[in-house]
């Protein structure tokens, strides 16, 4: 499979653009100003202190220039009297929620600084998403609200509480509608503070809203079943998954859930027992879970229906009509897709991240051929999110116009923003008397509103989530409330004149009379347990069979009649909107550890973009950035472009959830709003449009991060192999198979001596999604700074871990869902159209034969005595010798103080924000050099845990902050000295591999061949 593999990480690399080449000359961009210092301009002070150091390599003048400082002297006093449950230096942990999700909160000293999933979640099981780990920031953002507002201006809450009420009992006698507008509200408690508020005025409505909605799901099942919910899906147990533009791993319904679902058929563990799950994928633009897929098959929106029918008539031997589908290369992978579904009947599963009604119910119609539901679709224990009807949204939006509604309440939604008609929220609520908004800051809603309520954020909060049918989670707060905040249910009781008072004896009456006993808790006791473990589980109703009925001709002619719309004429372009992993929908534009986070596929940080297929790119004479002007749906835009293979031809696709107008400094004007370019067509929401493209004749650059570096030619970095070569030697791909010469290396190198400990690390490239959360969960523990826009387009970010990206090919044809020679000669299908990905997470790999401690003048960087790479700050002078000769390129520079440089303000250097830092990792300052420490303070907490309680370290005791987060449990860490370690056992595998091993410096970093399960025709 890999003799002719050709890996590359972008086209500008695969295509040797000057640009590259050029940048790619020198390890780093900005050379040192030597020829300003040797003509005296270094010594006028305009050069920064530390180039001029650097220059004359001056490592003591460094440390006596600093000693000159004049610093500030602060008392501080010790604890009078201790609180019980706090001992300086050692962190606490609280069980909380996050999205349904059970997770532990750790504070020290009373301040929350790091979100860890619950080992016991049955969700994640133990993993969190990248906006989970980024919620702790949202907490001390000094741009939060910090007390209520009345038409613009601070009041009190005295205040706001006697207007609302007096508008309130005027609203409702004069007739008028009151509605509680929210995104999906899946807390029992909440619900029930909602429910006792619309008793208390009767002409009150909840109306739940999501800006990225399921109502197509919801809707077909409702017509196919008569059960309007959202499935339950389970991906472990499919052997066969086809999908439809379901990003499933990356932004669709549960991906943390659906990660671990999806790994648990595709890991070490499954592949020892010789099984992995299959799976083909049909998308217009490169998704997460697409470059996850064994086979992808661009296609185009208009030609997903006919596809779809394309399916159905395959597997039920039925010709439904409808569009036919003239994309070949599609039409003989819906063949092969069809035969494998059939031959996995009761195991497979057929998933579209479609809004369309129609299409989710021909997809259930498959589903119910292929006997999926109580299988691999649950139906009976359904997730209880996106429940958002559209239709009842827009006929809340047209009774606002008619003057119809008295008052509206907006908690956790912006529709003034992510609303397809966001003129017609303004107009509308231009009529509305009493207007308030729950949000946490100011948002493009809050904005026209009269009354802003400010809630708690989630760690200052009290509550519960029930996500998934039968799974009840808790909500504490881990601290007490940062500003004059009060929660959104404590305000909505206090206008309805709750008999409860207080939210918290609400929550507690409610789980006392409903909810501990479905696990088996009560009383005071089982209150406390509950606080404690974080969630209850109910025992699962068994899952029946359902058996689909409808007629679908009128159905595939809607689908036909969709697409037929969809299809652009000459001279347009078909769109795809999606949503980023990292900024999703929107709502956390103002974080900027998502901001910064690269999007998985296209690296890009701080932006949206137009994706263009590389052919569709050289056909308008478009580069890179280039600005173009997107019209459909009546709607305009700006946006620059990006050459993405993999894109379909004759599409593009733009992601959602940027261009917020009002928001924090961070979110705010970043990108470009794609939500105006939904349409409403059947009473939900659609995703996909005709545009028409013009070039603005402007370039505007975008910030990557993937191409900083060449891979130099060494396809060694990556190693892979089919499923099939697998089973026939498990070491295939690793180059130690048979036939192949074993690299022995030489004895320049003793081996260093690591008698108690020998901390190593093994990642497994079938597992890592390539999500990006272990990115942020790392700049989370490590005090990781954000350097923004400017800096990252100058290749200065400094993430710890990288997640890249590598793409490839064959150089003997093109690859996916059909043969090379069939995709050659009948179609010429240009080789970026099928290529594949590989995601590697990268970091240090703390080499035994390290090539960064031979160079360094000044010993900063040395090897521990339990196999660790270390870096002692304060000795470092910033040579950057060690950034130069290490070969993965994991060192960071700082090029500035990030935590205390005014141009950083906007990001994370302000007095809240820097709360959330790690008191037990140093903030490293300019002039340095900084990497990955394999989280050297939890190894340390680890041993001294178990030094106390007198007994060995426990394997798995120790947790990195990347491994921890991981759903897929892609990275395992622990004492290679310890045969019976999970990281040696894993690091045993015939499929290990160590990158670029043949350089000798012998990495501490084990690698998981990538496997693909894919025939040989596929290959």
């Amino acid at each position: 499979m890999d003799s002719n593999k050709k890996y590359w990480k972008g086209l500008e690399e695969l295509n040797k653009t000057p640009e590259f080449v050029e940048l790619n000359k020198n390890e780093f961009a900005e050379p040192i100003p030597i020829e300003d210092i040797l003509t005296g301009g270094g010594l006028t002070g305009r050069t920064p202190r530390r180039d001029f150091l650097k220059a004359l390599g001056f490592g003591v003048g460094a440390v006596t220039l600093a000693a000159c400082q004049p610093v500030p002297v602060h008392k501080s006093l010790p604890y009078l009297i201790k609180p019980e449950e706090v001992t300086p230096g050692i962190p606490n942990y609280y069980v909380s929620t996050y999205d349904g999700q059970a997770i532990l909160v750790k504070t020290r000293e009373g301040r929350p600084i790091k979100i860890e999933g619950h080992p016991n979640d049955i969700l994640a099981k133990g993993g969190a998403s990248a906006q989970a780990q980024a919620s702790v920031l949202d907490l001390y953002d000094v741009n939060r609200l910090q007390g209520p507002l009345k038409d613009g201006s601070q009041t009190g809450w005295a205040q706001v509480d006697d207007f609302v009420v007096r508008e309130l009992l005027a609203i409702q006698a004069s007739g008028k509608k009151i509605a509680i507008v929210s995104s999906t509200v899946t807390s029992p408690s909440t619900l029930g503070v909602i429910a006792d508020f619309v008793k208390q005025f009767p002409a009150a409505k909840h109306i739940n809203y999501d800006a990225v909605s399921y109502t197509g799901i919801i809707q077909a099942n409702q017509n196919s079943f008569g059960k309007a919910v959202l499935p339950h899906y389970n991906f472990d147990k499919a052997d066969i998954i086809v999908s439809f533009a379901s990003d499933f791993l990356g932004t669709w319904i549960s991906p943390e859930e659906f990660t671990r679902q999806y790994v648990s058929n595709r890991n070490n563990k499954s592949l020892e027992s010789k099984k992995m799950s299959r799976h083909i994928q049909f998308e217009t633009g490169m998704s997460l879970t697409g470059s996850n897929a064994d086979v992808r098959i661009p296609i185009k929106p208009s030609e997903e229906g006919a596809a779809l029918i394309a399916l159905y008539n395959a597997i039920s031997g039925s010709s439904l009509a409808g569009k036919a589908l003239n994309n070949k290369v599609a039409q003989n992978a819906v063949t092969i897709a069809a035969k494998e579904l059939l031959a996995a009947k009761g195991k497979a599963l057929v998933v579209a991240g479609s809004n369309d009604v129609a299409t989710q119910i021909l997809v259930n119609a498959i589903n119910s051929l292929l006997g999926s539901y109580g299988t691999t679709i649950d139906l009976d224990n359904p997730s209880l999110q996106y429940a958002g009807n559209d239709a009842e949204f827009v006929e809340f939006v047209n009774e606002m116009k008619s003057g119809a509604v008295g008052a509206v309440f907006f908690l956790n939604a912006n529709p003034a923003y992510d609303y397809y008609n966001s003129k017609d929220i303004a107009d509308g609520l231009k009529k509305v008397r009493l207007k308030v908004s729950f949000a946490t800051s100011t948002d493009e809603t809050s904005s026209l509103c009269n009354v802003v309520a400010p809630n708690h954020h989630y760690l200052e909060s009290w509550g519960d989530d029930n996500a998934i049918s039968g799974y009840y989670t808790v909500m504490q707060p881990t601290i007490n409330p940062v500003y004059d905040t009060r929660q959104a249910e404590q305000s909505l009781m206090k206008w309805s004149d709750n008999p409860a008072k207080e939210y918290y004896r609400y929550v507690r009456d409610n789980w006392d009379k409903n909810l501990l006993a479905k696990g088996g808790l009560s009383g005071q006791s089982g209150w406390e347990t509950l606080l404690q473990t974080g969630f209850v589980k109910e025992t699962p109703k068994a899952g029946g069979s359902y058996a689909f009925n409808m007629s679908l001709s009128a159905v595939a002619q809607t689908i036909s009649d969709h697409s037929t719309e969809l299809t652009a004429a000459d001279g347009k372009t078909e769109m795809s909107l999606y949503q980023s992993p990292a900024i999703r929908d929107g709502k956390r534009a103002n974080n900027p550890w998502l901001q910064e986070l690269p999007d998985p596929v296209s690296k890009v940080t701080w932006d949206n973009f137009a994706a263009m297929a590389p052919a569709d790119m050289k056909a308008k004479g478009l580069q890179d950035g280039d600005a173009v002007k997107i019209v459909a749906n009546g709607y305009t835009i700006s946006l620059p472009v990006l050459s993405q293979p993999g894109q379909a031809r004759g599409t593009i696709s733009v992601a959602v959830g940027y261009g917020r107008t009002v928001v924090g400094p961070v979110g705010i004007n970043v990108g470009k709003n794609a939500f105006p370019f939904y349409s409403l067509r059947n009473k939900t929401f659609q995703t996909s449009a005709v545009a028409t493209l013009t070039s603005v004749g402007e370039n505007w650059p975008l910030a990557q991060t993937q191409t900083h570096h060449s891979i130099e030619g060494r396809n060694s970095i990556i190693k892979e192999a089919s499923f099939t070569q697998y089973l026939k030697n498990p070491a295939s791909g690793t180059g130690k198979e048979e036939g192949h010469k074993e690299y022995k290396p030489d004895l320049f190198w003793q081996k260093h001596d690591n008698p108690t400990y020998d901390w190593v690390m093994a990642i497994d490239l079938n597992a890592c999604t390539g999500c990006g959360a272990c990115v942020v969960a790392c700049n989370a523990e490590n005090n990781v700074p954000v350097v923004g826009k400017d800096e990252v387009s100058r290749r200065r970010e400094m993430h710890w871990i990288r997640i890249d990206r590598y793409y490839s090919f064959d150089d003997n044809g093109t690859e996916g869902g059909v043969t090379r020679e069939h995709a050659i000669a009948d179609l010429n299908v240009d080789q970026l159209d099928h290529v594949k990905v590989v995601y590697q997470p990268m970091l240090c790999q703390h080499c035994e034969h390290a090539p960064c401690e031979t160079v360094c003048p000044v010993l900063a960087t040395v090897h521990s005595s339990e196999g660790l790479n270390h870096m002692a700050y304060n000795r470092c002078v910033g040579t950057r010798y060690c950034a130069n000769n290490c070969p993965y390129k994991v060192r960071r520079f700082n090029w500035f103080n990030y935590w205390n440089d005014s141009r950083f303000d906007n990001y994370l250097n302000n007095e809240h924000t820097q709360l959330v830092l790690n008191p037990d990792v140093v903030t490293r300052f300019r002039g340095v050099m900084e990497k990955c420490s394999m989280c050297i303070q939890r190894i340390q907490a680890g041993k001294l845990k178990a030094k106390i309680e007198k007994r060995p370290l426990k394997d798995g005791e120790v947790k990195m902050a990347c491994q921890q987060t991981c759903s897929a449990n892609a990275i395992v860490f622990g004492n290679a000295n310890d045969p019976e370690s999970e990281v040696s056992k894993a690091l045993a595998s015939e499929r290990t591999y160590y990158v670029l091993e043949e350089l000798n410096v012998k990495p501490g970093v084990g690698y998981q061949t990538k496997i693909r399960n894919i025939s040989e025709t596929e290959a």
